[in-house]
């Protein structure tokens, strides 16, 4: 009998495979080059059996989403595929557009395919769809509930025309979206021929015994930290007020229960997390301080359950924006799940903790166009050496924009690209730095950006130093001088110039206690 790791790998394999086909079949700069998507397999009632190594935050959503999606649009046949990209069903912002299809075997179902792809465009008042001035999901985007997008392998040609006429670059929309398609299609193909090649009975075996695997190894890494109760809270930044995010973690032999009461009600802003980013961040930390390579299935997502009150920033109620909950509360959540961890275990000090998002669009060429990207930052200092610098933080898992490509599609002059030295701090282990990306507009363009981490620095560990805080400036052709909040949108002239500049990581000061050998990253 063929091992059931050899099965389970190969279903890694598969979903790997379906985001290389997503990301040489796209379109957008914004999947083509930063692999903003991520894919997984499910069993058939729903639950994660692999997934690629792609974008935390969407990876953890995906069990929500899916299930959530199950229940409202019901039995699916062969050949039929679904698009929604809701955030109160698939888990994360309008900008995630998700493709769920059936695998069917010999005519039985047996599971499903699913991907999620970053949208460059999904309408709405702003390019690329994250709007700072948000208060509904309607003023963010399009919002497209679950609705069949193939039946029994024909293309429902009407829903195509609907998301034509309201995302507001179609062509590069369409493309992105036969990409997630075609990259479900191929994965269809590569379960039936793993059926084929190992036996309907093996495979199925083979799947629930890697999530009972994934369970049992989990608990076991985890019961490694002790029993204990952890509690802290880290703050977003709202305008002139600061919100809080509560958390309290409690380890026991059961796994990890994550209780966000005392977290503040959601706000009437793009900032609210819906419970799918909120999980996720919360999982995607615990992952990351588990040293070994265990399966990240439902079986180790069993292990985590999150309490998190409804009609707060964490849990907001529909239809309060979210479009910067997914990018940036996500951050904040995985900081304080390490913050209040760090009580109990040895953790690393906050990363930049934004995804500082850019987003521009305008006419040019007598075309719209859409501009996205987020911009890394330094790593948190860890236990026992120092952060990283320049890369994409935690719950984002993306690539930048290469500056050839951004200048050959868009009206823009990259004028600085280099590493914010000394934006680490100075501590015996020290954060990694940010980074300083400016650029001028050789059109009038309509910029928007969406971060975090101005006012309330990255935080440092053991008397550590905070990292330092991001800050976006705005220069003029006329040579005026602007500094920006957090979050705003405007609209800039040809020649004017935005230099940003990322926070960099916090400081740990003292060592590890002694008999940890934890290896961090």
């Amino acid at each position: 009998m063929t091992s059931w790791e050899i099965i389970y790998k190969a279903s890694e394999f598969i979903a790997e495979e379906m985001g290389v086909m997503l990301k040489r079949s796209a379109m957008s700069p914004n999947i083509r080059e930063r692999m903003d998507h991520s894919c997984a397999i499910t069993d058939a009632e729903g639950n994660i059996v692999a997934q690629a190594e792609h974008i935390p935050v969407h990876l953890g959503s995906f069990s929500i989403g899916v299930k959530n999606t199950l229940n409202l649009i019901g039995e699916l046949e062969e050949g039929d595929m679904v698009i929604l990209n809701d955030p109160y069903i698939s888990g994360t912002h309008l900008n995630d557009v998700m493709v769920l299809a059936p695998v069917y075997y010999n005519g039985k179902l047996v599971g499903y395919v699913v991907n999620k792809a970053h949208h460059v465009d999904v309408g709405g008042p702003m390019p690329g769809s994250l709007n700072p001035y948000a208060t509904t999901i309607y003023e963010e985007g399009f919002v497209i509930p679950p609705v069949r997008l193939m039946r029994k392998g024909q293309i429902n040609n009407e829903i195509v025309d609907i998301i034509k006429q309201n995302f507001k670059v179609p062509e590069v929309s369409i493309g992105d979206l036969n990409a997630q398609i075609s990259a479900n299609l191929n994965g269809i193909a590569r379960i039936k021929q793993m059926f084929d090649k190992y036996r309907y009975d093996n495979v199925l075996s083979a799947w629930n015994t890697s999530m009972e695997y994934g369970k049992k190894l989990g608990l076991s890494e985890i019961s490694k930290w002790g029993n204990g109760v952890g509690e802290d809270e880290d703050y977003l930044e709202i305008g002139d007020e600061l919100k809080k995010i509560r958390l309290k973690i409690k380890i026991d032999e059961d796994g990890i229960y994550a209780d966000f009461t005392g977290t503040d009600t959601q706000i009437e802003g793009p900032l609210n997390a819906v419970y799918g980013v909120t999980f996720s961040a919360v999982s995607f930390a615990i992952r990351s301080l588990i040293g070994k390579d265990i399966a990240t299935n439902e079986g180790f997502y069993s292990l985590i359950k999150v309490n998190a009150p409804k009609g707060t920033i964490v849990n907001p109620n529909k239809p309060g924006a979210v479009g910067g909950g997914n990018v940036e509360t996500s951050q904040r959540i995985a900081d304080v799940t390490f913050k209040a961890l760090s009580h109990l275990i040895s953790v690393p000090a906050a990363g930049s903790g934004t995804m500082m998002n850019v987003m521009m669009g305008g006419i040019y060429k007598g075309k719209y166009w859409a501009y996205y990207e987020t911009i890394g930052g330094g790593t948190g200092a860890r236990p026992n050496k120092d952060g990283v610098s320049g890369v994409q933080v935690n719950m984002t898992n993306t690539l930048n924009t290469p500056i050839e490509i951004a200048e050959r599609y868009y009206p823009l002059m990259f004028t600085m690209y280099r590493i914010r030295e000394g934006s680490g701090g100075n501590g015996k282990y020290k954060g990694g730095d940010g980074i300083i990306r400016a650029f001028k507009v050789l059109e009038k363009t309509r910029l928007s950006i969406m971060a975090e981490r101005f006012k309330v620095p990255p935080w440092g560990l053991k008397g550590g130093e905070s990292g330092k805080p991001g800050k976006v400036t705005i220069i003029r052709s006329n040579g005026i001088k602007e500094e920006m909040p957090s979050k705003f949108s405007t609209i800039l002239n040809k020649d004017d110039e935005v230099i940003i500049e990322t926070p960099g990581g916090g400081d740990i000061i003292l060592l590890m206690r002694i008999g940890e050998d934890h290896n961090y990253f």
